[in-house]
């Protein structure tokens, strides 16, 4: 049986590996984590740890699970609370997962994730990030006027697999200081200071200097 363990993407730039060290994490699971510093172009020793050559890459009990969303459903059954108990929030919960996962191109693209970035995306933002940005705050405050009684979160007081589907997206949102209305701009600064969260920045933060990438450190 192979060995417990999670690999993931170096934390300044992996946005995949936040969201499932979060869900990992979230759950307890005792399984060590090993980060594979990311690269300009193909990575042999991704190539050699994940059978999709991609991170994240969970291993536990001999499952093998190597996608960040599909990694965040297996975690939920181990521990029920990563989705909320009622089945019109759950519900909700996975289509908002599924959106984030699939969606959301032109963010993507304009706005890597760098933890280590704090200024203003230096030609503006397009049509199609802005678009993006609607949307999601069009479902963050959805989702928080349906089903966020009782805590700063999506779904209320407990950060649920779509918190962690979405903190990347914080990320950004904060990296390029990007102006929200009022409730989204809550729920950002909600996802940002959840103790989980703040030990990934920290540990992203220790990381070696000669692991950083021009091909994220030079967007204007």
């Amino acid at each position: 049986m192979a060995s417990n363990r999670l690999v993931i993407g170096t934390k300044r730039y992996s946005s995949w590996s936040l969201r499932g060290w979060l869900a990992v994490r979230l759950a307890g699971l005792d399984v060590p984590e090993q980060v594979v510093r990311l690269s300009d172009g193909p990575n042999a020793e991704i190539g050699r740890l994940s059978p999709s050559g991609l991170v994240p890459f969970l291993e536990h009990d001999g499952n093998r699970v190597w996608d960040s969303l599909a990694i965040g459903e297996y975690c939920a059954e181990l521990a029920p609370g990563l989705w909320p108990e009622s089945r019109p929030a759950r519900t909700h919960a996975r289509v908002l997962s599924a959106e984030m996962h699939a969606g959301f191109r032109a963010l993507r693209l304009a706005m890597p994730m760098n933890l280590g970035r704090d200024r203003p995306l230096g030609q503006g933002i397009d049509t199609a990030v802005q678009a993006d940005i609607d949307r999601i705050e069009q479902l963050w405050t959805d989702s928080r006027v349906l089903h966020g009684d009782g805590g700063p979160y999506l779904f209320g007081a407990d950060f649920t697999v779509a918190d962690a589907m979405f903190a990347p997206v914080v990320a950004r949102l904060l990296s390029y200081r990007v102006v929200l209305g009022p409730a989204a701009a809550a729920y950002r600064d909600a996802v940002r200071a959840h103790p989980v969260v703040e030990r990934w920045y920290a540990q992203a933060a220790a990381e070696p200097e000669t692991w950083q990438l021009d091909r994220y450190e030079s967007i204007p």
